[in-house]
């Protein structure tokens, strides 16, 4: 029986992040529709305690004989370390060098910030990135991408001969189901929500462009709510409170609630009168399509892969401009019929996004790949 081995090392991260929540998703969506006689394993490089990888219905996770930081280096340096399986999917640029005679290997390679935007990562971590989605193009038999911004950004950067196939995300089941008031409720009062906020969701992180936003809700023509962030710090020390202190922003309008669950996400999602996605760069922009799903208006940067998931659903604004933005999320804010337009536009443009059509392309491409190599 064929295996795929599907690389979960990220789930094991101290901050997955939006590419932590691809890998479970897809994996499990994966897992839920094999091909005939193929089977489901995850893999990740040795831990403690593996069970941040554990996925149901899925073998493992197995744990390859390294720590993360050396097997990083390894693979870095092209030794080829097999991960194992028939069939190799990569959801990080994190993979092996090349896949083994007669097996193949797909990576997913989620933005090309590394190359558009190196400021905003670490000079080693754009580097990084840089080397191994360039070597990804030049030796994987194909690339996955979330949009078709990120394809032709990858043609600009990291040309090569792998296959580039463009596969959006899709809305997780919380975003998709009804929540019962009562349990909503009770989750807001846990959580201390406002009864109305702004609403920003993503790894606090310079390239997410929340300066800009706070910037925008001190603003005396903004709007006059509270600004609730949710996601766990990432690097370049965005300090959130100094940043409402420098731009005088009112004292407890600033509310910061973390990581949280998608269970919890999705109720906060819900009661948010707008989300603001002010980023300098994304790839895909998971927030806005859950957005989209439950129903909350979204004002979005001019991000070329934010348009793109968004549609006609969302409302552009030029990024780094902290007028433009105030204005505008007080604008959606106070245009009813329009804002209840573009939430029903928005809805049914969600509905076409699922992780089942994802896993669908990805086993596509796998069991071509595999039936390929196997035939050499």
């Amino acid at each position: 029986m064929p295996e795929l081995v599907v690389l979960t090392e990220q789930l094991m991260a101290p901050v997955p992040g939006g590419t932590g929540r691809y890998t479970r998703e897809l994996v499990t969506a994966m897992a839920q529709s094999p091909p005939p006689t193929w089977t489901v394993a995850c893999v990740t490089a040795t831990h403690r305690d593996l069970s941040a990888a554990d996925v149901p219905d899925v073998a493992g996770p197995r744990a390859l004989p390294l720590p993360r930081r050396a097997l990083t280096a390894l693979w870095e340096r092209g030794v080829h370390l097999w991960p194992g399986g028939d069939a190799v999917h990569a959801p990080t640029p994190l993979a092996p060098p090349a896949p083994r005679r007669g097996r193949c290997m797909v990576v997913t390679v989620h933005d090309t910030v590394p190359f558009t935007h190196p400021e905003t990562l670490t000079r080693r971590g754009a580097a990084w990135h840089q080397a191994m989605i360039q070597r990804a193009a030049r030796r994987a038999n194909a690339i996955v991408v979330p949009t078709v911004a990120v394809a032709e950004d990858l043609a600009r950067h990291a040309p090569g001969p792998a296959t580039v196939a463009v596969v959006p995300h899709g809305v997780p089941e919380p975003f998709r189901v009804d929540i019962e008031p009562a349990l909503a409720q009770a989750t807001a009062s846990r959580l201390k929500l406002p009864d109305a906020y702004v609403l920003a969701v993503g790894t606090v992180e310079p390239r997410k462009g929340l300066d800009v936003l706070i910037e925008a809700m001190a603003k005396p023509y903004g709007p006059d709510l509270p600004l609730v962030v949710v996601g766990p710090r990432g690097w370049g020390e965005v300090d959130l409170a100094a940043l409402a202190e420098r731009h005088r922003l009112a004292p407890g309008r600033l509310r910061v609630l973390g990581r949280i669950s998608d269970d919890d996400l999705a109720v906060v999602l819900r009661r948010a009168a707008v989300l603001a996605v002010p980023s300098r760069a994304e790839g895909f922009g998971l927030p806005v399509l859950e957005a989209l799903a439950v129903g909350t208006p979204v004002v979005h940067s001019d991000v070329p892969a934010l348009v793109e998931v968004a549609g006609d659903a969302g409302v552009a604004v030029p990024r780094d401009d902290a007028r433009t933005l105030a204005a505008t999320l007080r604008a959606v804010l106070d245009d009813g019929p329009g804002t209840e337009r573009r939430v029903a536009q928005g809805r049914l443009r969600a509905e076409a996004f699922t992780w089942q059509h994802a896993a669908a392309e990805l086993w596509r491409l796998h069991t071509r790949f595999f039936a390929m190599a196997s035939a050499r």
